[in-house]
């Protein structure tokens, strides 16, 4: 049995690279197909802290924090939008232990650091789950430009604005939660890469063309338990 979680994430990044359909269709559980924007899927890689990890109801202060990296798509299932996640690293033993028993996310323990600047974000990330393939990733990312709230029907709000995730469990099942938050804030973004070694951990070739980017300070998100679908 999961429970609803409440969190909050912060100083993000959507680094979003367009990829063909079928790539990201061979790589989707039974039940979900991807989810195009002008006929193309996207994979986005996803920096950001989470804070005051809880039970949904507990006090914030109650909490626990870790910076997390994701790999996901962008996927329907009878007519519904959500992301599907290959990967998600984490600083932190006993919240990748918990997300994996009780959510069945495919989290892995990562040493990562993150340093906030004045005016960018520095990120690095390792790997060091056991068994897992290697997967480094290194970048500084800068919010640039005014910030706006992506209109319907943009590529941002594709990119953006999804309030459902989908995952396996243990035996293979489809599984989802509902994600509770108000609508993003984002800004343009620039991201100088150093090291990114998500796609080929994932199975797929390392990108060739420059990501299309966003920064975003955050928001507060509720997410309902995970259940089969």
């Amino acid at each position: 049995m999961t429970l609803p979680v409440a969190m909050g994430w912060r100083h993000l990044l959507f680094a979003n690279w367009p990829i063909a359909p079928a790539v990201v269709d061979d790589r989707l559980p039974d039940g979900l197909e991807p989810d195009t924007y002008d006929g193309r899927a996207w994979l986005s890689i996803v920096p950001f802290r989470n804070v005051a990890v809880r039970p949904r109801g507990a006090p914030a202060r109650l909490g626990f924090g870790l910076p997390e990296l994701n790999l996901r798509t962008y996927v329907r299932r009878n007519g519904e939008s959500g992301v599907y996640f290959f990967s998600l690293d984490a600083d932190g033993v006993l919240g990748v232990l918990a997300a994996r028993l009780t959510h069945r996310l495919p989290y892995y323990n990562a040493r990562i650091e993150m340093r906030l600047g004045s005016r960018h974000v520095s990120f690095a990330s390792e790997r060091r789950h056991p068994g897992a393939a290697p997967a480094r990733f290194a970048c500084r990312y800068e919010p640039v430009g005014e910030s706006f709230a992506p209109n319907p029907g943009s590529l941002a709000a594709f990119l953006t604005e999804r309030y459902r995730y989908y995952t396996t469990g243990r035996r293979g099942e489809l599984r989802s939660a509902d994600l509770v938050h108000e609508r993003w804030s984002l800004r343009p973004a620039t991201v100088a890469l150093e090291r990114n070694a998500l796609f080929e951990a994932n199975g797929f070739d390392a990108p060739a063309t420059s990501p299309v980017c966003y920064y975003s300070p955050g928001v507060d998100v509720v997410s309902s338990r995970n259940r089969p679908r």
